[in-house]
């Protein structure tokens, strides 16, 4: 097959890190090409340089496209190419419409004056296009994330894309929303439309992936051809990691003391509908050294339970029993649920988990600065000694203790907020979709976390979208349904049939 792209031996490098070290790709036309690889990999900043985030100078190599070498100074002389990029943090603005966002900046125009009935009739046929069923005058902030990735799909195909580059594209979406994606992709590569995804989800690449390339520390392991077979999620790991993963989960000796945590007939209501109840009487138990999980479909009501056990975080109208150890505690505020020995990493560590301009440093003790302050002032090195111990005992891929967060891959963002957590020595952990958005290796040394703080008698609540991840580390799982515990399946129960046959009932 005719070649669209090729890079030729790209090098990218900053401040004490290459990031990208005589990486070669190439990509036919009218095929998806899937880009693998560990977190700090290089894959996002490999299609910066193509995109022209990073220009043509900044780096070595060349870049070839539809036969001509190409010098991309700006994301504008890449998108006149027809080569659109749809990062993982959409780039929309909830305000505006979805037709003022797809014509944002390429406006529908005569003499300066924008043809409102133009701009309307273009995004009816885009929308049809990518199978979204909404009007034009529809706010952005109405739609879900899914529906979001559809606008920006929309928004490439109003520039004439013929390489659209989507970077984890799934990475927060419910299963249907990734299926019909997915699907999308499919179509437009009937059309003609080339593209490249970057993805952590194995088994979506699998499906969808004509070839595969592997990107590990910076450089480029691999090149699958899964048209002609032997693409397997096992070949890809061991490229991405550089050694077999014969069991993704690690083993546990699974011992289950007493109960340290309960909730009893807990009810939640929603922060801005007055008749919406979000959670009904639901109760629970969790026992040192066990892992409970939590399954269930997007809007089950998962997060809002979590959030509201935490320091009411969510919700009105909570009512309820919180006990530790049998005792009723006060979880009224996140002050007062800490101080009663309760943690919550949060689904969303970019917005609520961290500060991400702030050092490894700091993030790390922000949840319990008492413990290393005097007389209300911060002891610069008791906070370093603490960060320090943490990026030890959490192997914490980075140079310093004083690099700032925003730098750091997921999967290392992810060590911060459970370090963070950890130092206020909880015995009860919140963990709210633990692995999103980090890769397979990342993911065992989340699990193996996991494991080591079961072993040192803490309860572990587990909430996640992957029931594989679910039943591969939890000794017992709930499976709710709008707000109400449907289900409970010890791990020899549990199966992924099982999980959904309870919620299908409902």
């Amino acid at each position: 097959m005719t070649a669209l792209l090729e890079m030729r031996r790209i090098s990218k490098s900053f401040p004490g890190v290459k990031a990208l070290d005589d990486v070669s790709l190439s990509v036919a036309e009218g095929e998806i090409h899937a880009i693998c690889g560990e977190n700090g990999a290089g894959k996002s900043t490999l299609m910066k340089v193509l995109s022209g985030v990073y220009p043509t100078g900044s780096y070595d190599g060349q870049i070839v496209y539809d036969g001509q070498p190409a010098d991309f100074r700006t994301i504008r002389d890449s998108e006149d190419r027809g080569i659109i990029i749809i990062h993982q943090e959409l780039a929309l603005v909830p305000l505006l419409t979805i037709a003022e966002n797809i014509f944002l900046g390429n406006e529908r125009a005569t003499r300066g004056v924008i043809d409102w009935p133009e701009t309307f009739r273009q995004t009816e046929a885009l929308l049809a296009k990518v199978g979204l069923r909404e009007t034009p005058g529809t706010r952005v902030e109405s739609l879900g994330v899914g529906q979001q990735q559809l606008v920006e799909i929309a928004k490439a195909l109003s520039k004439n894309v013929r390489l659209l580059i989507l970077d984890e594209p799934t990475a927060a979406l419910s299963e249907s929303d990734s299926q019909a994606l997915l699907d999308l992709l499919l179509e437009l590569r009937s059309q003609g439309v080339t593209s490249i995804i970057i993805s952590h989800k194995l088994n979506e690449v699998r499906r969808v992936a004509d070839s595969v390339t592997v990107i590990r520390d910076g450089a480029a392991i691999s090149t699958i051809d899964a048209r002609a077979g032997g693409l397997t999620e096992d070949r890809i790991v061991r490229d991405m990691v550089g050694r077999d993963m014969a069991h993704r989960y690690p083993d546990r000796d699974r011992r289950a003391g007493e109960v340290v945590f309960e909730l009893q007939n807990w009810n939640v209501w929603h922060r801005d509908s007055r008749d919406r109840q979000m959670i009904r009487d639901l109760s629970m138990n969790v026992r040192a050294g066990e892992v409970v999980g939590i399954a269930g479909l997007m809007g089950s009501g998962r997060t809002e339970l979590a959030m509201s056990v935490f320091g009411k975080s969510y919700g009105r109208n909570i009512s309820g029993t919180a006990l530790m150890h049998g005792q009723a505690v006060d979880v009224s505020t996140v002050d007062r649920a800490i101080a009663a020995g309760l943690a919550y990493v949060t689904e969303d560590r970019k917005t609520l988990g961290l500060i991400l301009d702030e050092t490894i440093r700091r993030n790390t003790v922000l949840a319990n600065l008492d413990k290393v302050a005097t007389r209300g002032i911060v002891d610069e090195g008791r906070e370093t000694e603490v960060a320090e111990g943490y990026r030890r005992a959490m192997r914490i891929r980075t140079p310093s203790v004083f690099q700032k967060v925003v730098n750091l891959s997921g999967g290392n963002q992810q060590k911060v907020v459970l370090s963070k957590w950890l130092f206020t020595d909880p015995e009860l952990l919140i963990l709210d979709e633990p692995t999103r958005g980090i890769d397979v290796g990342a993911k065992y040394e989340i699990y193996s976390i996991i494991n080591d703080l079961s072993a040192q008698g803490k309860a572990v609540i587990m909430i996640s979208s992957e029931m594989p991840e679910l039943l591969g580390m939890c000794d017992r799982i709930y499976v709710m349904n709008e707000g109400r515990f449907v289900g409970e399946l010890t791990a020899a129960e549990a199966s992924q049939e099982a999980i959904m046959s309870l919620i299908v009932r409902e």
